[in-house]
């Protein structure tokens, strides 16, 4: 039996998770080194002038000290992958003997540059659901040298063995629940409770991290779409139910709603059995009437959907996103006549977008009612066939392209580092504004706000502004990320303090019930199908 220490920070990651519970199956001890990073989550929150204060790396290198394992494992996007070099640093210098393993977005699309660090013992490239549990046994054999599957790791003479890249695994049924006991001392399970019905989405986005992450296996891949069966996902939010008394189900997957026919039998048990708020992501193509109808009347409360741009043939040829933008409308209204909160997310600063996109979203947004619209700066992502193509057109220099790939700025050289034009970047500015504040303006007004109302404001005004109007929206829209967040960051804040003053006993979890996590029984019979 080995012990196993995960390094995470800011929240649960489902891929953590999993692999937590497969080494558990196999007996294996298994524990959390966990930054709370407040003020410094890479993500939403950067504060950095009172960060510094918060730091809590003596903390997490304390658990790992006390937990003394024998492997220490990250999961670290491009944005947490220096914070993750630097605690396998400072593991190594308390114990040369610990093994480090990387894996997850980052670490499939730059393999060969984890593996120039000496801290990084194993990189695991795509799934690793079965590669995980041979790296643990290899860990102590010190003559081991056998390939392992979607890995590549040092001998200990320095050479480098790889593991072919497996087809992705088909049955997910085969595979235990998500290990959540691991994060209870750390995580408000209860209040967002995070999972996943499938692997996998149907598009390629050119930004995205399943542009290149479906295409690493050597061998047939298999589907790269996969389900669990609607009984499985059942029996795991019942055990999750006993134990956390769920308030919302926040569903990850990519797009949840790529079968129809799995959907109907899911949303029947899920209403049967759970009964609780959820949330979920989908695409224009992949909403209509019918799934929208069964989505609301299941307890569907949110739903985000990704529009990107609003320029069809830009969006072909340069995102690789087919949809039309009468498939985008009928979607938003779809979801709007069964009173589901639409969340969209909109990106700004796309190479050779052009700017006339931008107004064809405004008045899309302001005549097709959402509750949300999420705005994001353009960023470059290692492996991605859009931060090839700007290696390419040279819109990103060598330099930083280094910075990127070695996760050195956690921004990603957002294009408003990229956009040299002081009337364009104002511009994109203004729409931000617009669109962040547009939810919870009147009709009246959302149908004539107009960039050069926003202009009229100081400049230096202006990006705070979209962060205020950002925050009023969440806030008065009563969106459940926005409470989640805030119940996470106090209760974190709380533990900061009374850690101050000795006390160190705060867990966020209550436990209702000792019922354990782990692998699902199928039953013998299946569900009917039936129309939500």
């Amino acid at each position: 039996m080995a012990k196993v220490t995960f390094a995470a920070l800011g929240t649960e990651q489902l891929g953590i998770s999993m692999l937590s519970a497969i080494a558990k199956s196999r007996g294996h001890s298994v524990g959390l080194a966990f930054s709370a990073s407040l003020f410094h989550d890479r993500f939403n929150l950067e504060m950095p002038s009172i960060s510094s204060f918060f730091d809590d790396t003596n903390e997490v290198m304390k658990s790992i000290e006390k937990q003394q394992p024998d492997l220490l494992a990250f999961s670290p996007l491009t944005s947490t992958y220096q914070w993750a070099l630097d605690i396998a640093s400072r593991a190594k210098e308390i114990n040369p003997n610990v093994k480090t393993v990387f894996g997850g977005v980052h670490a499939s699309a730059v393999p060969h540059l984890l593996l120039k660090r000496p801290v990084i013992d194993y990189v695991v490239v795509g799934e690793g659901d079965v590669a995980f549990p041979q790296i643990i046994e290899s860990i102590n054999d010190p003559n081991y040298n056998k390939p392992i599957p979607n890995t590549k790791y040092k001998t200990k003479d320095g050479l480098i063995i790889q593991g072919i890249q497996a087809g992705f695994i088909q049955d997910l049924d085969s595979l235990p629940f998500y290990d959540k006991p691991l994060w209870e001392e750390n995580v408000r399970l209860g209040d967002l409770y995070l999972t996943m019905a499938s692997r996998g989405c149907p598009y390629r986005c050119s930004f995205c991290f399943n542009n290149f992450f479906a295409k690493l296996p050597e061998e047939k891949s298999g589907k790269y779409v996969r389900l669990r069966s609607p009984e499985h996902m059942i029996a795991e939010l019942k055990i999750a139910q006993k134990r956390y008394n769920i308030k919302v189900v926040d569903f990850q997957d990519d797009v949840f709603t790529t079968s129809k026919k799995w959907l109907q039998d899911f949303l029947y048990l899920y209403k049967k059995e759970i009964n609780k708020p959820y949330q979920i992501l989908t695409h224009p193509r992949y909403m209509d009437d019918d799934i929208a109808k069964w989505l609301s009347n299941s307890g569907c409360e949110w739903v985000q959907m990704g529009v990107q741009s609003m320029d069809e043939n830009f969006k072909k040829g340069n995102l690789l996103r087919y949809e039309r933008s009468e498939d985008v409308s009928a979607a938003i209204d779809a979801m709007n006549k069964y009173k589901m909160n639409v969340k969209v997310d909109h990106m700004f600063g796309l190479p050779d977008e052009p700017i006339s996109a931008q107004e064809n979203a405004r008045a899309l947004y302001a005549n097709h009612g959402t509750k949300r619209i999420q705005t994001f700066w353009t960023c470059f992502l290692p492996g991605t066939e859009m931060m090839n193509d700007a290696i390419a057109k040279k819109r990103i220099t060598e330099e930083q392209e280094r910075k990127i790939n070695e996760g050195e700025d956690f921004f990603f050289f957002r294009n408003t580092e990229n956009i040299k034009d002081d009337k364009l970047m104002r511009l994109y500015q203004s729409y931000e504004v617009i669109f962040r504040i547009m939810p919870v303006l009147p009709d009246s007004i959302k149908k004539k706000i107009r960039p050069e109302h926003i202009q009229r404001i100081p400049g230096f005004l202006v990006r705070p502004l979209a962060m205020f109007c950002d925050l009023i929206t969440g806030f008065m829209m009563q969106n459940p990320e926005f409470k989640t967040y805030a119940f996470h960051n106090f209760f974190h804040l709380k533990k900061f303090f009374l850690r101050k003053i000795g006390i160190t006993n705060v867990v966020a979890t209550k436990v209702v019930t000792p019922v354990e996590f782990g692998h699902y029984q199928s039953p013998p019979d299946t569900v009917q199908s039936k129309v939500a």
